[in-house]
């Protein structure tokens, strides 16, 4: 016989409403903006006036925890499926504030008209016109009188049938009569069943992460301060990309503008720097992984619930220093000092832009092995160089690309093992031999993908290394990379097209180089026996058609820097597999290179 691990009950929507109001039901999300537009809250107040389904909520019961005082307290329903309509109904129906995607505090008025039965988000026509009742939510005021309401329509539009009107009234005010089914789910069900009970109820089909669940763990949790560490998550991930927003919380959010956070986050209202804007997930991990030593964050929903790994049980205690570690961990993630110092370490290995971060789970465990090495006092120096070497092996080998909890969690269980600098340099030797340079990643290079990190990490070395772009004699790749260059084909692509070759085989990393605008336009489609030869043209005295460079020692040069094969400027142009094949060799000595200077 199965054992069901959920109930499925119907509610009116009024019980819902007084659950929600006094707290029996927690709404994770009522902190953060409600997507909704207006538009969509009129459309479930027609559907509920209609007697249309409006879909299934799913709530969580949070364990049973032990008190400190030996007794045991059940913990409340979490809604993890529903809370935008919860909070429009609570918006409609009740009068509540939201807040919009901007965090500013608006009331979604919804109007009704009577007589054509239909509703419309309030505006000032509306509000002008007698035959709409301006806003619903008067209707469902415990001091309304419905006869009053009806009476003072009526007498406002002549000719209109009572009886009619007060029908019409009667339903709207009915509509928290109607039942809504709720999915409650077993506080004993692990995060992946609950998560996969979710994809297959919600019929949009939208997944829940394990982030989802634990900023609701965080979110609905007054006692130890959550509700506004989930707003410091929030607002932070927020200002990272929209310095200015802070004039907002500060205007919007009075609560929050004096509490111990926003102080501590006001620097990035003065910072446009994008290499390093970390999404709430980002900064869960980073604060979990760096201040728990675990990598997993279902074990962070379990700690803020209080769970005893040992025993099994639910501890109020364990939860408290759960939050208190939490806590810990973020005020080091927004710490000016700290999060400057990551993003000064990417950018001295040569990772100058947003556009050359491929991968933020990379980025996200540099970050904590920085904060580790904080922790253990290694030297400034060193752990800058450890962090740089760290990041660019972990792009070059993948390490967080598949699985990154699993990555995270066995790295950073060795680091409090085997200690963070031994362990650290263990691993950056055994992944990057020198058969890796030599044979795996010119094989590597073999792909047509712009964004593969094996050509981001090529021309973070030449920015590094100070390389002059393709053909100039002063501008150096480091200014093309900040200024959003020219990626040129050296065997130009219309060249290759009119040879029949696909998009796959003319966009090949080792085609490409790193030009001026101009440069690239000279080229144009030209085949490159033709524009190699007016190079070494242009170096003996010829026309200068091509960039500034006119001597043939210093052609040499920026072809090496490049890694373009000298030969080409002797007229020695080999078919295009085989220049590829060279230049992937190329290239790879340019990034061992790079990495042996970080």
């Amino acid at each position: 016989m199965t054992t069901h691990r959920y109930s499925v009950t119907p509610h009116p929507i009024e019980t819902l409403l007084i659950w929600v109001k006094s707290g029996e039901i927690a709404i994770p999300e009522i902190q953060r903006p409600f997507v909704w537009e207006a538009a969509k809250v009129r459309n479930l107040l027609d559907s509920l006036y209609r007697g249309y389904p409006v879909g299934y909520l799913i709530a969580w019961r949070n364990p049973t925890v032990k008190l400190k005082d030996g007794t045991h307290s059940a913990g409340k329903r979490i809604l993890i499926d529903g809370q935008q309509r919860m909070t429009a109904l609570m918006a409609a129906l009740l009068g509540r504030e939201v807040l919009t995607k901007d965090y500013e505090t608006v009331r979604i008025r919804i109007a009704f008209q009577p007589r054509e039965e239909c509703f419309e988000v309030a505006n000032p026509a509306i509000e002008k016109n007698a035959a709409w009742i301006y806003d619903v939510a008067e209707m469902f005021s415990p001091s309304a009188s419905m006869f009053k309401i009806v009476g003072d329509y009526c007498s406002k539009n002549k000719g209109v049938s009572l009886d009619g009107i007060f029908h019409s009234m009667e339903k709207l005010c009915n509509i928290v009569n109607n039942h809504v089914g709720v999915i409650e789910l077993a506080e004993d069900l692990d995060i992946e069943t609950v998560t996969e009970i979710f994809i297959r109820v919600n019929s949009a089909g939208t997944e829940l992460s394990q982030a989802d669940f634990a900023m609701s763990k965080i979110a609905v949790n007054e006692s130890f301060g959550g509700n506004m560490l989930r707003k410091a998550i929030d607002y932070f991930c927020h200002m990272a990309v929209a310095p200015e927003f802070c004039s907002c919380i500060e205007k919007g959010d009075p609560d929050f503008a004096k509490s111990e956070f926003l102080p501590l986050m006001r620097w990035l209202k003065d910072v446009n720097d994008d290499i390093y804007d970390p999404t709430y997930t980002d900064m869960l991990r980073v604060a979990f992984t760096s201040e728990f030593g675990r990598g997993k964050l279902q074990d962070l929903v379990a700690l803020l619930s209080g769970r005893n790994f040992a025993t099994k049980q639910y501890e109020i205690a364990i939860a408290e220093e759960s939050f208190g570690k939490l806590k810990r961990g973020m005020l080091a993630f927004i710490s000016k000092t700290h999060f400057e110092r990551i993003t000064m370490i990417l950018r001295s290995a040569g990772f100058v832009t947003s556009d050359l971060i491929g991968g933020q789970n990379a980025v996200n465990f540099a970050y904590i092995l920085y904060l580790r090495g904080r922790a253990e006092g290694v030297p400034a120096a060193d752990l800058e160089r450890l962090v740089r070497r760290w990041y660019a092996m972990s792009i070059l080998r993948g390490r967080y690309t598949s699985s990154p909890e699993t990555a995270f969690d066995l790295d950073i269980r060795q680091i409090e093992a085997r200690g963070l600098v031994p362990y650290a340099e263990v691993v950056i030797e055994a992944e990057m031999p020198e058969s890796f340079w030599s044979g795996m990643l010119p094989q590597l290079m073999d792909t047509s993908s712009g964004k593969s990190p094996y050509f981001l990490a090529y021309q973070a070395a030449q920015a590094k290394l100070g390389d002059k772009g393709f053909l100039s004699r002063d501008i150096a790749v480091l200014d093309l990379l900040l200024n959003r260059c020219d990626v040129h084909h050296v065997y130009p692509k219309k060249y290759l097209k009119t040879q029949g070759l696909s998009r796959g085989r003319y966009n090949q990393i080792a085609n490409f180089v790193l030009a001026q605008n101009e440069i690239n336009i000279a080229i144009g489609d030209k085949a490159p026996d033709k524009y190699f030869g007016e190079l070494a043209n242009q170096c003996a005295g010829g026309k200068k058609k091509y960039g500034g460079i006119i001597d043939i020692t210093k052609m040499r040069e920026n072809l090496e820097m490049n890694c373009i094969p000298e030969s080409m400027l002797d007229g020695v142009i080999t078919d295009y597999d085989t220049f590829l094949q060279e230049r992937r060799k190329l290239m790879a000595l340019k990034t061992k290179k790079w990495f042996e200077a970080l």
